[in-house]
C-alpha cells in the first residue's frame, strides 16, 4: 500500500441534495485536515432525485472559491477502496443524533478490519444542523415549503426546477 496522507479526508455520501449541515461539516473538517474530497456515491441503496453530474456540478458550484482545499469527485466502488487509492489517511464522518452513531460505528469498524491503516474521524453536526437531512429537505422542496438558508443557493435552484417551483425572497410560485 502507498504511503497515506494523515492530513487528506474523504468525505463520503450520496448528497442528493447537499444541505448546510455537509458545507457546515466540512468548513469545520477543514480546520482538522489540509484537503477534504467530497467523494458522492454513485451507487447507492438510496433512490436519489439528483443525477451523479447534478450532484457533483452542484457541489463544485458550491466550493468553487475553495477548490484547492476541496475537491469534489465522485465515485463508484468500495469506499475504503476510494480512499485508499486517494492515498488518504481518513475518512470524515458527521454525526447528528446517537440514532447515526450505530450504523456509523458499524461501517468504521467494516472499514477498519478491511484497512488498518485508514481512520475515520467523526465530528458532531453543529447543533443548528442537527434535525437536518437531505431526505427531509427534499420533502420540504416537493410539497413548495421553504429551503432557502436549509441548502446552498445553487441548490435551492436546482430543486426548484425538479419540482417546478420559482423559490424567491417573497416566497415560491409555479
Amino acid at each position: 500500500m502507498a504511503k497515506l496522507n494523515p492530513r487528506l479526508a474523504v468525505y463520503p455520501g450520496t448528497f442528493d441534495p447537499l444541505t448546510m449541515g455537509h458545507v457546515s461539516l466540512i468548513r469545520r473538517g477543514l480546520k482538522v485536515f489540509d484537503t477534504i474530497i467530497l467523494a458522492v456515491a454513485e451507487s447507492t441503496p438510496k433512490k436519489t432525485l439528483l443525477s451523479i453530474g447534478e450532484r457533483v456540478a452542484l457541489a463544485k458550484e458550491v466550493f468553487r472559491g475553495d477548490e484547492d482545499r476541496i475537491i469534489v469527485d465522485p465515485f463508484d466502488s468500495l469506499l475504503i477502496d476510494y480512499v485508499e487509492k486517494k492515498g488518504a489517511g481518513s475518512i470524515l464522518r458527521g454525526l447528528r443524533a446517537v440514532s447515526d452513531f450505530e450504523y456509523e460505528f458499524q461501517m468504521a469498524l467494516m472499514n477498519r478490519k478491511l484497512e488498518q491503516d485508514i481512520e475515520t474521524v467523526f465530528l458532531m453536526t453543529d447543533f443548528k444542523w442537527m434535525y437536518l437531512s437531505s431526505t427531509i429537505v427534499k420533502e420540504v422542496a416537493q410539497f413548495g415549503g421553504e429551503i432557502r438558508g436549509l441548502v446552498p443557493g445553487p441548490v435551492v435552484k436546482a430543486l426548484g426546477s425538479k419540482y417546478g417551483f420559482n423559490f424567491t425572497r417573497s416566497g415560491k410560485s409555479r
